[in-house]
């Protein structure tokens, strides 16, 4: 590691101890149902924007991970996600996020997405896409003119664990010549800190708040020598902080994901979860949630959530009845 990076990754770090990582657990079956709950009305409330590029756009980004059953969780829990996702509930999730004022979709190019995307489209509905790409751009590009694109997270670590993240800069260099807004996705920190420190031409980072790509070695330096089932799902409490802290002194607008530990955080950490987040990135960055509103009108929830951390931290904390 290069005394820069270093340099960097510890300046980062002298944060870390002033943050709080959310409250762990694990997430309770949903109670019922067949159909998902009616959304209450739409009022004036609208989540707050942040300069992204050329746009205005919403600090909280809808996932698309719960849309097509890539759970982080369980094979189970996958196929609750996948039976429950009909193409109907996915673009009526869209639309509810939109009358919300969320105005981004995390999207990626898998199954069918793309009939689903174009479906929502053709009912009126509009969002800046943020794409998580896996392979070629420039096929989805021409598909979608999205306003940003970003090398997909796990691939991006598998690069750099492999020694290989030189390919990830080239796929960025083809991928501005398209004309979009370019990211590089990653688990790790160390990977923010080194783009930063090379001057890669990119306009921002998609990063995941657990390191969950570390590989077998890294696990066992961890975990005391010990491994657990399911290497690729481990979410440490721990995490969080570091990538919070990295984002903070990265210079270009970061996304943060999966602050809910890919639901292992229960509805009593919420908004812990959401307030550590939103204090721990800056002003100019955002996050991707992903939605499953079997149980809860998640949507609704997580908007109101988000607009009264927000409002708290421009005037102050205010006293909760």
């Amino acid at each position: 590691m290069t005394h820069s990076r270093r340099s960097f990754l510890q300046s980062a770090a002298v944060a870390v101890g002033a943050a709080s990582a959310p409250v762990g657990g694990v997430a309770a079956p949903p109670q019922s149902a067949q159909s998902p709950p009616r959304p209450a009305p739409a009022s004036q409330l609208q989540v707050p924007r942040m300069r992204f590029g050329g746009v205005e756009i919403s600090r909280l980004i809808a996932g698309c991970n719960p849309f097509y059953g890539y759970a982080h969780f369980n094979s189970t829990l996958a196929g609750v996600m996948r039976d429950y996702y009909t193409p109907d509930r996915v673009c009526d999730v869209l639309h509810q996020c939109a009358r919300f004022g969320i105005t981004g979709y995390n999207y990626v190019q898998l199954g069918r997405a793309p009939q689903d995307l174009e479906r929502f489209q053709a009912e009126g509905g509009r969002m800046h896409l943020v794409v998580q790409t896996i392979g070629e751009a420039a096929p989805i590009h021409k598909q979608w003119r999205p306003l940003a694109m970003y090398h997909h997270g796990e691939r991006t670590d598998t690069a750099f664990q492999e020694g290989r993240i030189a390919d990830v800069r080239e796929w960025c260099k083809k991928t501005r010549d398209l004309g979009t807004l370019v990211g590089v996705g990653t688990h790790k920190p160390e990977v923010i800190a080194l783009v930063e420190e090379q001057g890669w031409d990119v306009d921002f980072y998609a990063g995941c708040v657990y390191n969950r790509t570390r590989t077998a070695d890294e696990w066992r330096r961890a975990l005391n020598g010990q491994l657990l089932e399911m290497p690729g799902e481990i979410y440490l409490q721990s995490d969080p902080a570091r990538m919070y802290a990295v984002m903070r002194q990265a210079k270009k607008p970061c996304f943060a994901f999966k602050i809910m530990a890919a639901g292992r955080i229960t509805e009593q950490g919420a908004d812990q979860a959401f307030e550590t987040a939103f204090a721990g990135i800056k002003p100019t960055d955002g996050v991707f949630i992903g939605l499953f509103p079997r149980a809860r009108d998640e949507v609704r929830e997580n908007a109101e959530r988000v607009c009264r951390i927000l409002a708290e931290r421009r005037s102050g904390p205010t006293l909760r009845r």
